[in-house]
């Protein structure tokens, strides 16, 4: 089917967008919500670059316009993910180019003059070069901003932050003078959620993957135990914000249950 031409699209879109914000005024709206950035290398490939990079250039400058997105729509906390543990064993030629956009988008949301409020969660450790320090001097400076929190997922995979967050249980319990078996023997839920890296996060709303792909890979796999699920046929840099808005009605018309 032909598509009509651009100066006719366009207005018609702009319509049904205006008429479909104004379906979800006064309809619940997720609070926490993590997203998955994927398909920026397929995107590129279907825009015709050789160089799949430029899809991951796209993708980083498309996370600025979420967030703005986010703000609009009263959510509170976002968390992106960019980078998976299992990502940091690719070829250095590939993982040096990623991080280094990584860095340029971090460094974008955290300008001054942006009113969110950013942190990176994940393996920073395992990052090659001075990416951790970069990322971790640039999130430093948007500390009590306030407005709109934001986790960028670097080297992050969610087996190995509930071994982390394990692990500071047991280290934070025995630093104060405590009896390991003490602990174990009153562990709780909360012990593992109050130790997350983003404890503020433990309760993920709703998480939304783009690129038609129906599966975590590790994502917020604490966090996800009740969190709604939509998936974007779309590749991330093709989001757009009427996919956006389209995952907000997905949620408001959905009866969450808690496992009740």
């Amino acid at each position: 089917m032909k598509l009509l031409p651009l100066f006719i699209r366009r207005p018609i879109e702009a319509v049904y967008e205006r008429r479909l914000a104004s379906t979800l005024v006064g309809l619940p709206r997720p609070q926490n919500v993590g997203i998955m950035l994927d398909g920026n290398r397929r995107w590129a490939r279907k825009a015709g670059h050789s160089d799949v990079r430029e899809g991951y250039r796209a993708g980083g400058a498309k996370v600025t316009e979420f967030l703005g997105w986010c703000s609009a729509a009263g959510i509170e906390h976002v968390t992106l993910f960019m980078l998976s543990d299992d990502n940091l064993g690719r070829p250095a030629e590939e993982l040096g180019p990623l991080i280094e956009i990584i860095e340029e988008t971090v460094r974008d949301i955290t300008a001054e003059g942006r009113s969110w409020e950013v942190q990176v969660i994940g393996s920073l450790d395992m990052l090659p070069g001075a990416g951790a320090r970069v990322l971790k001097e640039a999130t430093a400076a948007t500390a009590g901003r306030g407005g709109l929190r934001v986790d960028v997922a670097v080297g992050y995979g969610g087996r190995r932050e509930i071994v982390d967050a394990v692990k500071s249980a047991f280290e934070q319990h025995m630093a104060a003078g405590g009896d390991p078996a003490e602990l174990v023997e009153r562990f709780e839920i909360e012990d593992i959620s109050r130790h997350l890296y983003s404890p503020t996060a433990a309760h993920t709303d709703f998480i939304i993957r783009t690129s038609g792909e129906q599966r975590l890979s590790g994502f917020l796999l604490w966090q996800s135990a009740y969190a709604e699920m939509h998936w974007v046929d779309c590749y991330w840099p093709a989001f757009r914000h009427v996919d956006f808005l389209r995952a907000l009605r997905s949620y408001a018309t959905r009866e969450r249950r808690f496992g009740k």
